[in-house]
């Protein structure tokens, strides 16, 4: 008897060894990246009031690390403009559909201290009207300086951001000029990201 318990006692321990194994292999690292020269050109008629832009947004996938042409975009660039693939069309010039459950959040802090993304309550999606991250200087990622007309990041803004398909991911926008050189054009994202490949698991500590 003592030896069947003892064999019994011995497959529980191996069952549940292999199944907390096979949890933790589940669990995929989250991903430190970056990425350069996201060109993201905009046309702005200044004749009419208010200006309007036009042309394509460079929609942009986390889970690729690239500018992508297909609905698998997080995030779009145009000008200083942010979208996010979720919620409704604003009402812009050649803006893309949203297709995913993606929303976002301005959070102040460093990068590397923000660890976990916040409360869903915090996140935003675009709506009529309605940018997710707000446009104009001071208002949302960046600041213009009208004496020397450059925009600059606004240091300790942190954009959380809820991809299309559900995952979490962290971006601190660097510059908005080529090569990172404001003496070159501007419409050039460069930026560093954390993201989860963990679908709804919000940690974002490396």
């Amino acid at each position: 008897m003592r030896i069947l318990k003892s064999i019994f006692s011995l497959i529980l321990i191996t069952i549940t060894l292999v199944s907390c194994t096979k949890n933790e292999e589940d669990v995929a690292p989250v991903v430190a990246s970056s990425a350069t020269n996201i060109h993201a050109p905009v046309t702005t008629d200044y004749t009419v009031n208010p200006p309007t832009e036009a042309g394509e947004f460079a929609k942009f996938s986390l889970a690729t690390g690239a500018v992508v042409s297909g609905d698998n975009w997080d995030i779009a660039f145009r000008g200083t403009s942010i979208l996010v693939n979720g919620g409704t069309l604003i009402g812009l010039a050649d803006e893309p559909n949203r297709t995913g459950v993606g929303a976002l959040t301005m959070v102040t802090s460093t990068f590397d201290a923000l660890t976990t993304a916040p409360d869903e309550a915090s996140f935003a999606q675009d709506a009529s009207g309605t940018y997710a991250l707000p446009k104009g200087s001071g208002n949302g990622w960046y600041s213009y300086n009208p004496t020397n007309h450059l925009i600059s990041p606004i240091a300790g803004k942190i954009i959380v951001i809820k991809t299309h398909d559900g995952h979490y991911a962290k971006v601190e926008i660097i510059s908005y000029y080529k090569d990172a050189d404001t003496s070159l054009d501007s419409g050039y994202y460069s930026f560093n990201y954390v993201y989860n490949p963990n679908a709804n698991d919000k940690n974002l500590e490396l």
